[in-house]
């Protein structure tokens, strides 16, 4: 029986609330900044995935964040601005950062304040009462302008550690005076999982209800997923974080983890409702995706449930056992969160591994075929010359399509060419130029592409960059599979030192369908390391999307 299937039919499931704050505490990631239009694309995937809250930023605090919310997508989720509690020695009516916040517009409005009492003294230099007041009437001015108002009470567990007596008084504060939501941040992320649970009970038991509770960690231990959980055990029932765990320092609580976790784990799964479906977290990976490829950044092959070696079983036992049962080595099916199963090759590979990696590209092989023992001698030879199929699937097929003879030709390399050349630009600077030619043959004709690296800036990019171009230039019927393709990742790694260095090439490939894939060339010579993986990457989207040569081409 399906998870999904085990949960029909269950007692009415409590209310879990989702807020994102991706564009907001995520932004304060280093190295990070999002345009407008990269904060509306990142809010309209929230929306679709079925986050309840996205924090879009603090409005008055950068031009980005005052034109983001000027111009806000529609969502359905509730879109917040972010801001802090009024200044001491002004009234909130007149306290003009608090003006910028609430004049987003914004349903809801998040204020963060001090409850340790340590930042009250020395951060703000004013006294606990005063800080206290400064809470209440700040949260009380937000509600009175008719707004949904939330209190982010920072550095709430180390100010409750140092005084608890004041720590919930803060909380009282904000709550007497209106607030919906009253979230408990670990801000400097160094508290671990059992004291959050046991600091949550705590405010619980002091007559804060847990419906009115939220959680904010950070994961400067490694745990704030962890304790974001033992939040929502204790009783809270709002976890705030990011995508892909993106935020200062180490980062936020990832809900890309989260959100799985709390919708197919016991007891979270029956014991929980959220505003994802089914259908939005078999989605979740697109979503990590997207944020990914704004930032630039390679996906961590790692991550839980979205990563790309998330359901990867290299061992020829685990492998044997997924063949029989996947639930053997699989805590949840990858199918549920968009992923899929890999079973790479490797040196280490028996005929599990091999059988198994054969099936998922298609190929049907006897279990007596005797090709099948080529292949995995071929794949341990090659992996002593230093390539590495574990982690280039793509190239694995096509080694094993060329052995069992069902790998397409669909154009043929004659030749190809590198220069680089250093020149005065017109700056009358020296700069690099790289350029490549590369002569095809499709079917009869043979076609000549040159291509060179140089951006729109007049950077270089390097011979293989003008390498993959001119590849890619003309491939005559095949031109419109090959424009639908990206290199998304490129690895070097030297697997023998001296003058006997061996280079290692893997790259990773995307197309506008999602597929994402890996390719490996191994040479002495860097060039060419990269342009057997280059035309692997290609051979690869032409088999999935054609599965032979189109007639014009071979006659």
């Amino acid at each position: 029986m399906s998870i999904w299937a085990k949960m029909k039919g269950t007692a009415m499931r409590e209310r879990l609330y989702l807020y994102d704050t991706t564009l907001r505490d995520g932004q304060q990631t280093q190295g990070v900044q999002f345009s407008v239009a990269e904060k509306r694309q990142i809010a309209q995937a929230l929306d679709a995935l079925g986050v309840d809250y996205i924090e879009g930023g603090w409005p008055g605090a950068n031009p980005t964040d005052s034109e983001f919310f000027a111009h806000a997508p529609a969502t359905r989720a509730v879109m917040t601005g972010f801001g802090m509690t009024k200044r001491v020695g002004r009234s909130a009516e007149n306290d003009d950062v608090l003006a910028l916040v609430l004049d987003a517009g914004t349903k809801a409005v998040c204020l963060v304040g001090k409850t340790h009492e340590f930042h009250v003294t020395t951060a703000l230099g004013c006294t606990l009462a005063e800080n206290r007041a400064a809470i209440g009437e700040s949260v009380a001015h937000v509600v009175s302008r008719g707004r949904e108002a939330l209190f982010d009470a920072e550095h709430f567990f180390d100010g409750y550690r140092a005084n608890p007596a004041y720590a919930l008084d803060c909380l009282r504060a904000a709550y007497g005076a209106g607030a919906r939501w009253l979230v408990l941040c670990d801000t400097n992320g160094g508290t671990l999982p059992a004291e959050v649970g046991r600091v949550v009970a705590e405010v619980i038991a002091s007559g804060i209800p847990g419906d009115r509770l939220g959680i904010h960690c950070h994961d400067d231990c490694g745990t704030a997923v962890a304790c974001s959980l033992a939040a929502v055990d204790a009783g809270v029932r709002q976890v705030q974080g990011t995508l892909n765990g993106l935020g200062e320092r180490c980062g936020n609580a990832n809900l890309v983890s989260l959100i799985p976790t709390l919708l197919l784990k016991e007891p979270y799964a029956s014991r929980f409702e959220t505003g994802v479906s089914r259908e939005a977290v078999a989605g979740i990976l697109k979503t990590s995706r997207v944020l990914d490829d704004i930032l630039n950044r390679v996906p961590l092959r790692a991550a839980p449930y979205v990563g790309a070696s998330a359901f990867a079983h290299k061992a020829g036992l685990h492998a044997s056992a997924i063949l029989k049962d996947p639930a053997t080595y699989e805590h949840v099916p990858p199918e549920t969160v968009g992923n899929e199963r890999v079973i790479p090759m490797s040196n280490q590979a028996g005929q599990s591994n091999l059988r198994a990696r054969l099936a998922q590209a298609g190929l049907v092989v006897e279990p007596k075929d005797a090709r099948l023992g080529r292949i995995l001698e071929v794949v341990k030879e090659r992996e002593d010359q230093g390539y590495a199929y574990d982690g280039a699937q793509a190239s694995f097929e096509l080694l094993a399509r060329r052995t069992l003879g069902q790998c397409p030709e669909f154009f043929e390399v004659k030749r190809y060419r590198v220069t680089v050349e250093r020149r005065k630009n017109k700056y009358d600077r020296m700069v690099s130029l790289s350029e490549a030619v590369v002569v095809v043959k499709i079917g009869d004709r043979k076609m000549l592409s040159v291509s060179e690296s140089m951006d729109e800036t007049g950077t270089d990019r390097g011979p293989v960059n003008a390498l993959a171009k001119a590849l890619a230039k003309d491939l005559g019927p095949y031109q419109a599979c090959i424009d639908s393709m990206k290199l998304v990742d490129f690895k070097v790694r030297i697997t023998q030192g001296g003058t006997e260095a061996v280079t290692r090439v893997i790259i990773d490939s995307e197309d506008l369908e999602g597929r994402r894939w890996s390719t490996v060339g191994v040479s002495a010579n860097l060039v060419d390391a990269s342009f057997e993986a280059l035309l692997d990457a290609i051979q690869w989207k032409l088999i999935r999307d054609l599965g032979q040569p189109v007639q014009e081409a071979a006659e």
